[in-house]
């Protein structure tokens, strides 16, 4: 079912409203609330080339996340995986059994138990480089900082985190990105074989000797009497290598970039940290690190009165519907007071990410572990932050105090 973007093809149509081509408007990372609201102006959905749609609405979104039924996740994603990523590459009916199973070893109980762990592993890196007066936020603490709070959550071991953080990358960016196609691939699936061989010898090893971590966990759930099957599980630990490490990292550099630029909201979590939570939440709205999400059509339909035909490819843009006036009052203001916040920075509808929870309190705990410990910071001069093609995040960032 699944139909690729000719990326060529894209490349030269133009978008209406826009400077520049549509691919650009998709790839360029580095300032795309404004081109989002271009998008919305423009009646919310685009259909540039055949077999391919961009929504950008709030209600263009919503329509297309909230319809698995019309507008699957099935195949959507494939990165070397030989069976689908779960719960994300599973629709309903077979989708509300893994939910169940799922979200409660994620609720925010369980998060509550182990935020001093959290807590801990933040403190770990930035106990490196505190005294030292600058550090790469990106390579020093955002990258190897949610793949060591995983280790906690699976019983693992300090010394699996260059492991982690290995997989991740040759998933994620095979060959460090490079553009050969072929490469890429072969990359991608030798280390998905590697993913799946790491954690099944893991999970013999729970097996035969259960800790009260996650992956017993995953061993031991069950809904109406029916455990995961070994595969099951597996393909939840894929899936969870590869979304729950990265945008969490994402959203670290997104966020402390915003903060180093923006003194007087730096100001306020320094001065309030009950103010956090909800800066998290203003942060993740306006910084989008993930900024869309694809499906495809399962059927001839229409969305914002847009014919959509079976078999196209349409990606939601997360980012350009947390900046939309129709859903929120003043979107391109960033405040932390805002009362009303009902943003897609964790998807929605039933694929809403399963590690919200988790996610939240990650960022909350850094954000108020690190203004205790640093205040004052700023971006180190003459630095010009770098945003890559794809997920928003910054490669390069960083600080100085």
């Amino acid at each position: 079912m699944e139909q690729p973007v000719d990326e060529a093809a894209l490349a030269d149509v133009s978008y209406r409203g826009t400077e520049g081509d549509m691919f650009d408007q998709i790839m360029d990372m580095a300032n795309p609330q404004p081109r989002y609201l271009k998008m919305i102006e423009d009646g919310g959905i685009v259909c540039p080339i055949e077999g391919f749609a961009f929504a950008s609405s709030r209600s263009a979104v919503d329509q297309v996340l909230k319809n698995p039924a019309a507008f699957t996740s099935r195949g959507v994603v494939q990165l070397g995986n030989v069976r689908p990523m779960i719960p994300l590459s599973v629709d309903p009916p077979e989708h509300v059994k893994y939910r169940k199973i799922l979200d409660p070893l994620f609720a925010p109980k369980k998060m509550d138990a182990i935020e001093g762990d959290i807590a801990a592993r933040v403190n770990h890196f930035i106990d490196a480089f505190a005294d030292r007066g600058s550090c790469h936020f990106t390579d020093e603490l955002a990258v190897p900082f949610p793949s060591a709070v995983f280790l906690g959550l699976m019983g693992l071991p300090w010394d699996e985190l260059d492991t982690f953080l290995r997989l991740k990358e040759g998933i994620l960016r095979p060959g460090g990105g490079t553009p050969d196609p072929e490469e890429r691939t072969r990359i991608q699936d030798e280390t998905a074989q590697e993913i799946y061989a790491y954690f099944n010898a893991i999970l013999d090893e729970r097996q035969k000797h259960p800790q009260g971590d996650i992956l017993t966990g995953f061993l031991d759930a069950e809904v109406d009497g029916e455990r995961l099957s070994r595969e099951e599980i597996l393909d939840i630990c894929f899936l969870f290598l590869i979304a729950g490490l990265d945008t969490v990292t994402d959203s670290l550099t997104c966020f402390f970039a915003y903060l180093a630029e923006h003194p007087e909201h730096r100001r306020q979590i320094v001065e309030d940290e009950a103010i956090i939570p909800r800066a998290v939440e203003e942060l993740l709205r306006w910084e989008s690190p993930v900024p869309g999400t694809p499906r495809v059509a399962t059927a001839d339909t229409e969305v914002a009165g847009c014919p959509i035909a079976a078999g196209t490819l349409v990606l939601a843009s997360i980012g350009a519907a947390n900046v939309d006036p129709a859903e929120f009052d003043h979107p391109f203001e960033v405040r932390f007071d805002r009362a009303e916040n009902r943003h897609l920075g964790f998807g929605g509808g039933v694929h809403r990410c399963l590690g919200s929870h988790l996610a939240r309190r990650e960022l909350r705990v850094t954000l108020r572990e690190w203004h205790r410990r640093i205040p004052d910071y700023e971006l180190k001069p003459g630095i010009e932050l770098e945003y890559p093609a794809g997920l928003r995040t910054v490669e390069n960032l960083e600080l100085v105090w």
